[in-house]
């Protein structure tokens, strides 16, 4: 990854805004999208050299009054801020949080099998998947193995069919990414990660290029499951208090519905399935 994380989080939302978007009238011809950097400082009230030296790498810690003329100037929603805030070394409340190994507490573990008739896992902010219960293997089977949720999304074959809309999973994906390198952008995790897909799709390159941030939402997932047909599923993302970095993530369908049946279905399929095997804990 690029080591000035800041001005490339700059550049990319400079880029994905235009004059009229902000109330200003478009001159002469345009070499690149979006906005000029003299009329991003114009918006925030800096100076055009002290803006050009954030851009580049010169000026790396701006003051909270800054980068809140910035987040204004680039209509930052409420995550975009706070990622500028972690890039800038000036989050209230974050600090860069080393990579959380796969160790997932007994008792963590005890509760997920706990919910028996939903999906439930942990995972850690480079999306790894940490640990499982049996349901949620049984979701994420037609990967091999469900290991990490960017490379299940852009590299594993099953991911293009399994995701109902792909394009939306993708992005989300990214998105969530990018998060996670503003809490920590020397993770050499996430640099290993991003490097790798990078690399081996074009599609994950273009969308971590736009600098898009977002954490978990509650988004309905619709899933394409090849034992069970079409799934929808609404979830809820708990952070997990003394594992700071791991989210416990645990799937839910509307009780009674077509996507319950189908839930009750694939665990029965799953357990049916692996009966002779006894699952190991991740």
């Amino acid at each position: 990854m690029d080591g000035n994380h800041l001005g490339g989080f700059l550049r990319a939302r400079r880029a994905g805004l235009r004059p009229e978007e902000v109330g200003m009238a478009s001159h002469g011809t345009r070499r690149v999208a979006g906005l000029r950097r003299e009329e991003v400082a114009v918006l925030a009230g800096v100076n055009t050299d002290y803006y050009t030296r954030l851009e580049q790498g010169r000026e790396r810690h701006p003051s909270p009054q800054v980068l809140d003329a910035l987040s204004r100037a680039l209509r930052l929603d409420g995550e975009a801020r706070a990622h500028l805030y972690r890039l800038a070394g000036a989050a209230q409340g974050d600090r860069p949080c080393a990579y959380v190994a796969g160790q997932v507490s007994l008792a963590l573990r005890r509760l997920m099998d706990g919910y028996p008739n939903t999906p439930a896992y942990v995972m850690n902010r480079t999306l790894d998947i940490l640990a499982t219960n049996a349901l949620a293997d049984a979701l994420y089977a037609p990967f091999d193995p469900a290991d990490n949720l960017a490379r299940m999304t852009f590299l594993d074959r099953a991911g293009r069919s399994f995701y109902t809309d792909w394009d939306r999973a993708a992005q989300a994906t990214v998105a969530n990414l990018r998060q996670a390198a503003g809490f920590d952008p020397n993770d050499p995790r996430l640099a290993e990660l991003v490097r790798t897909l990078t690399d081996q799709s074009a599609d994950f390159a273009r969308l971590w290029n736009a600098h898009t941030v977002r954490g978990k939402t509650r988004d309905a997932k619709r899933f394409l499951h090849p034992d069970v047909g079409p799934l929808t599923l609404t979830y809820q993302a708990f952070d997990v208090r003394d594992a700071p970095g791991q989210q416990l993530v645990i799937y839910h369908a509307e009780p009674g519905g077509t996507d319950a049946q189908a839930l009750d279905l694939l665990g029965s399929v799953h357990a049916t399935r692996h009966r002779a095997e006894p699952r190991p804990h991740r």
